[in-house]
């Protein structure tokens, strides 16, 4: 089984949106048995709140059903435990880099890694933008998902 972990600051808008996001893409390839997906933040202080109400409404106009989801705390096990442990920005990477347990470095990536055609390395905070702000962000998040299964699959 492969453990992707998504971490953003506040776990209620990106990371909440790319456990979805890949979810469903795992759902729709047959793969989902294979994976073990979730989310946290890098702050605690949405620890046990739903996701931003924006990002699940712009979700679920994709068919993305993110009300399940609640917010939690990253914590130095979770870079123990999972196998890639993706970051939404730089800011949320030096963070994890901080509390990664040696030896447990190689699993850190920046999301957008998965898809360079964007030519940019951090998915931009919608929280504090309008709608477009968060739709923006699910185009990305769906490109770079994939992009993530594709390199993944390729170590299954």
């Amino acid at each position: 089984m492969v453990k992707i972990l998504f971490v953003c600051m506040g776990n209620i808008c990106r990371s909440p949106t790319a456990e979805g996001v890949f979810t469903k893409l795992l759902e729709k390839e047959g793969l989902v048995h294979l994976f073990q997906v979730d989310s946290a933040g890098t702050q605690s202080y949405h620890a046990g709140e739903p996701p931003d109400g924006r990002a699940q409404q712009a979700a679920m106009r994709r068919g993305i059903n993110l009300s399940r989801q609640r917010a939690r705390h990253v914590k130095p096990r979770d870079l123990e435990i999972f196998d890639y442990v993706v970051a939404m920005d730089e800011a949320n990477l030096a963070d994890l880099e901080m509390i990664c347990p040696s030896g447990h470095e190689h699993k850190l990536k920046l999301f957008m890694e998965f898809a360079p055609h964007y030519g940019i390395n951090t998915v931009p905070d919608p929280y504090y933008g309008g709608v477009t702000g968060f739709e923006r962000v699910l185009d990305m998040v769906e490109e770079a998902a994939q992009g993530l299964l594709d390199t993944v699959r390729d170590d299954l």
